[in-house]
């Protein structure tokens, strides 16, 4: 088999195994509201449920990095999967919004394997614009994600309760389950493991926390990926509530925002090869930035209509369909020695940030539209200062 052909093969089995995750947090965007009042309970505690998952995914993928690196790819994502299926049943039975946000917790430990494996599964298979089209075609499957998942969780609410959203996610896994299985082949060979044990993790985190190319594109990719994270933990009250919307209508919303994010991300490995990486970079994250602040300057103004809300948020995940994929190939295009521990560290430090950022916002959340896209520019302006301060460190290089 062409080696184009198996790795298009492998992108979209893996982007299907993937996409899990974003199913796991988008199906029930348009659930929210009627969560809120069927646990008699309030928005930001609901909004907890989406900051417990991605806390949760985030620390828990130092443990699954450098477990890849010592035992292989397969196992880790195999007990990955079986907490995910494990924190699904705890939320589709959860009498209390504190149990959902312990299951939701739990969740987020387990989906952590996929993400962090798959990045570190790209890296053995390849490297610079092989590697950035196979994390392009990935981020396609994952990016149909929010296109599908909330209509999807709109359907099963038409037919019953909110809880049949993650009895449907738990069959999702069981077939992901199955996929890993059956039709992926182990990516890194025994001769390639490396022993796990304390001094050899302190020496690896050593080596990445003076690695200034790998930080910048870290913290980039997290304070970008910070902004979507707002939007998924508001746009169902602020659609719902101020703009109106039913549960469908704020599924085709949503879907048109993430359309933005996953019609950009193909074009990041060709535009990396003619413009080289550092200058992509600094270009999305301007557009990126100027996109919500400007935005944000018209909510601010009163003009932050539905429609205009809807078109701005477009083009800024444009942007950030751009930087992302390519800010998470550089930071791990060095680290072939302990891709897994690269790959854990840098997913723990981008989701803490991005966890971080949205707990620290989340107070002032009123269901409005101006907070939302006060916090949304916030991560604009951070990224921006960043892509600024990244292109001048000599260790990340043009692809």
């Amino acid at each position: 088999m062409p080696k184009s052909v198996s790795l298009m093969r492998y992108s979209l089995i893996l982007g299907l195994v993937a996409a899990v995750g974003p199913f796991a947090i988008d199906m029930y965007l348009p659930a929210m509201p009627k969560i809120q009042s069927d646990l008699a309970t309030s928005m930001q505690a609901v909004q907890w449920t989406i900051v417990a998952y991605f806390l949760a995914f985030g620390v828990a993928q130092l443990i699954y990095g450098p477990w890849a690196d010592q035992a292989g790819r397969k196992p880790p994502m195999y007990a990955g999967l079986a907490l995910f299926m494990l924190g699904t049943v705890i939320c589709a039975v959860a009498p209390t919004v504190e149990m959902l946000i312990f299951g939701r917790f739990i969740q987020g430990i387990g989906g952590a394997a996929n993400m962090v494996v798959l990045r570190a599964m790209i890296r053995d298979l390849a490297t610079g614009a092989d590697a950035t089209r196979m994390m392009s075609t990935i981020m396609i499957v994952i990016a149909i994600s929010p296109l599908l998942a909330p209509l999807s969780g709109s359907a099963l609410m038409a037919f019953g309760s909110w809880r049949l959203v993650f009895w449907a996610l738990l069959l999702a896994a069981t077939l992901s389950f199955f996929l890993i299985h059956f039709m992926v082949a182990e990516t890194l060979p025994p001769e390639s493991r490396q022993r796990f044990d304390l001094a050899t993790m302190r020496k690896g985190l050593g080596v990445l926390f003076t690695d200034r190319g790998f930080l910048s594109m870290t913290f980039l990719a997290g304070f970008a990926f910070a902004s979507f994270f707002v939007f998924i933990a508001s746009a169902s009250f602020v659609y719902t509530g101020q703009f109106g919307l039913s549960p469908t209508q704020f599924s085709l919303a949503f879907a048109v925002n993430a359309f933005g994010f996953f019609a950009a991300s193909q074009f990041a490995a060709p535009i990396s090869n003619r413009l080289g990486a550092k200058r992509m970079i600094v270009l999305a994250t301007t557009g990126f930035a100027i996109a919500t602040i400007a935005l944000f300057a018209l909510a601010l103004l009163g003009f932050a209509s539905l429609y205009v809300t809807i078109a701005g948020l477009f083009l800024a995940n444009m942007f950030l369909g751009v930087v992302l994929p390519t800010a998470q190939v550089l930071a791990l295009e060095e680290q072939g020695e302990h891709a897994g521990l690269a790959a854990s560290l840098g997913g723990t430090m981008q989701m803490v940030a991005a966890g971080v950022l949205v707990a620290a916002t989340g107070p002032l959340m009123d269901g409005t539209v101006v907070p939302m896209l006060g916090a949304i520019a916030l991560c604009g302006a951070i990224s921006l200062v960043l892509s600024w301060l990244i292109p001048r460190q000599a260790a990340v290089a043009a692809v």
